[in-house]
C-alpha cells in the first residue's frame, strides 16, 4: 500500500477534498432533478448511508431552477453536472450549488467559459473537469486512433489550459473510462503530471454483478497506488448500493471506517447450518449501522473462533448448537436457533 498522492485541498462546501483528507465518497441522484420531492428523499436515503457529496444532472433550465429547492432541504454539497449550456451553469451557481462538472471545451467559446469561471469564482466554487473515455474531442481519437490513456490525459490538459489562463485553479480532475487498465493508466499518468485533486470512478460498469467487480479492481489498484481523493461507485443499481459499495472498497483497504464489516467462511463439508442464509441475513440487518465494527459469521465451531480472532464479535454454528465469541474468545454457547438474535444483541450493546 503506497502513501497518498500529496494533492492540493479545495473545498466543496464544508467537505475538504485531496491534501491527504479522508477521501470523499459521493453518489449521484438517479431522479428526475425537477421532481424537488424525489430528488430530495433520495439524497436523504444516501445521506444516511454516509454519502458525503451528491451530483445531479442539469439538462435543461427547468431543471437548473429546482436546485435551489433541493439544496435548502439537504444537508451534505450538491455538485450540479452540466453539459454545453454555460446559461445553465450560471443559474445553477445563482441556486445555491457547491460546485459544477463541466468540460470547458464543451461549454462554447472562450468568452462563454470565462462567464461560467468568473460566477463561480466569484461564489469559491469549485470545478471538476470531468473527461469521460466515451466523450473524447474528435480530433483526439484521430489523432490516437482510440480512447487510450495518453488521449484522456491530452484531454483534460487542454481543459485544465483553459481555466489556467483565465487565472482559475480551483479545480478536481477525473479520467474515466468502462476499460479498467485504461482508466487506472490515465490517472497514474495524470497523477505523475498534476496535483490537483483527483475524483476516481469506473464509468458504465454495468449491473451490480459485474460493476462491483470492475469498479473494485479499478478503484482498489488505484487507491493502493495512493491515487484518489474522492470516489464514486457508478453501478446499473439505486445510488444507495454505489455509496455501500464504496465504503466496503475504502474499508477493505483500511482507508475509512465506517459500519459493519462482515467476514464470513466459504464453508466447507464441516458446515452443519445454513451459513450462506446467516450470513445474508447478518449484512442485511447492519446495512445502515454506522458505527466502525468487524463481525464474524462463521462455519465451524472447531476453527471458527481462531480463524476469525481479529473480528470484534462474532458466532460459529455447529449441528444444534453454536458459539458466541468477542476478540477469539468464546463468552457463550448458544442453541443454533438463538444464534442471529444473540449476536444483534451483543452488537447492541458494543461501544
Amino acid at each position: 500500500m503506497e502513501a497518498r498522492k500529496k494533492t492540493r485541498t479545495i473545498y466543496v462546501g464544508r467537505v475538504p477534498v485531496g491534501g491527504g483528507n479522508p477521501i470523499v465518497v459521493q453518489s449521484m441522484t438517479k431522479t428526475n432533478t425537477t421532481d424537488v420531492t424525489s430528488t430530495v428523499r433520495q439524497i436523504k436515503s444516501l445521506e444516511a448511508l454516509g454519502c458525503e457529496i451528491i451530483r445531479l444532472a442539469v439538462p435543461d433550465m427547468k431543471a437548473a431552477k429546482a436546485l435551489g429547492a433541493i439544496k435548502k432541504s439537504i444537508d451534505i454539497p450538491m455538485i450540479a453536472d452540466i453539459h454545453f449550456d454555460r446559461r445553465l451553469a450560471i443559474e445553477a451557481i445563482e441556486q445555491g450549488v457547491d460546485g459544477l462538472r463541466i468540460n470547458p471545451g464543451n461549454i462554447g467559446a472562450r468568452w462563454k467559459v470565462k462567464e461560467v469561471v468568473t460566477a463561480a469564482k466569484v461564489r469559491g466554487i469549485p470545478i471538476r473537469i470531468g473527461v469521460n473515455a466515451g466523450s473524447l474531442e474528435k480530433e483526439l481519437l484521430q489523432k490516437y486512433g482510440h480512447p487510450v490513456p495518453e488521449a484522456l490525459v491530452e484531454s483534460a490538459e487542454r481543459h485544465i489550459q483553459i481555466l489556467e489562463e483565465i487565472d482559475f485553479t480551483n479545480l478536481k480532475v477525473s479520467l474515466k473510462g468502462s476499460d479498467v487498465p485504461t482508466t487506472v493508466e490515465a490517472y497514474r499518468l495524470f497523477s505523475e503530471r498534476y496535483d490537483y485533486p483527483l475524483h476516481i470512478g469506473i464509468s458504465e460498469t454495468g449491473p451490480p454483478s459485474t460493476g462491483i467487480i470492475k469498479s473494485s479492481v479499478g478503484l482498489g489498484i488505484l487507491l493502493s497506488e495512493g491515487i484518489g481523493d474522492t470516489i464514486r461507485v457508478s453501478l446499473t443499481a439505486n445510488s444507495e448500493e454505489e455509496v455501500r459499495v464504496a465504503y466496503e472498497i475504502l474499508k477493505s483497504l483500511n482507508l475509512r471506517k465506517k459500519g459493519a464489516e462482515i467476514i464470513s467462511c466459504p464453508t466447507c463439508g464441516r458446515c452443519r447450518i445454513d451459513l450462506r442464509g446467516l450470513a445474508t441475513e447478518v449484512e442485511y440487518r447492519l446495512r445502515e449501522i454506522d458505527k466502525p465494527i468487524k463481525i464474524a459469521v462463521m462455519g465451524c465451531v472447531v476453527n471458527g473462533p481462531g480463524e476469525a480472532k481479529e473480528a470484534d464479535l462474532g458466532i460459529a454454528g455447529g449441528k444444534g448448537i453454536g458459539i458466541l465469541f468477542k476478540k477469539g474468545r468464546v463468552i457463550k454457547k448458544i442453541k443454533e436457533k438463538d444464534l442471529l438474535d444473540e449476536l444483534m444483541n451483543e452488537i447492541s450493546l458494543w461501544r
